[in-house]
């Protein structure tokens, strides 16, 4: 599998971003920056084109061998990708990657999961 590493400065400093397939990336970097516009236009406007790109290759192309794939095949996904698939994918992913429990200690995560005994 193929990986460009890169930073992104975001609210909480330098973070290390990965694309997979870099080079079938740049090749289709422009009808990735026209759906970024796109979504942007639809009141998306935090949209980048990393995770429009991530998207594909998660869930879109998860079946493919992408590094196999035509350009004309992954320029056709992309354009074809809606804003409702993936504000959907985005808020899926949101959810599985958060921590709700992040704010309680071990002794009130410990109460909150035991189970109740019976008096």
């Amino acid at each position: 599998m193929h990986r460009f590493v890169y930073l992104r400065l975001n609210g909480k400093g330098m973070v290390e971003m990965t694309i997979q397939f870099e080079q079938l990336f740049k090749q289709a970097l422009p009808a990735v920056q026209s759906k970024r516009n796109e979504l942007r236009l639809y009141g998306y406007p935090t949209v980048t084109d990393e995770e429009i790109w991530k998207y594909c290759i998660q869930k879109k192309w998860r079946k493919k061998k992408v590094e196999d794939m035509p350009i004309h095949e992954v320029v056709s996904g992309i354009l074809r990708l809606t804003a409702a698939e993936f504000m959907t994918y985005t808020q899926i992913e949101q959810q599985r990657d958060s921590n709700w429990f992040s704010d309680l200690n071990s002794d009130e995560l410990q109460l909150l999961l035991s189970p109740k005994k019976a008096e």
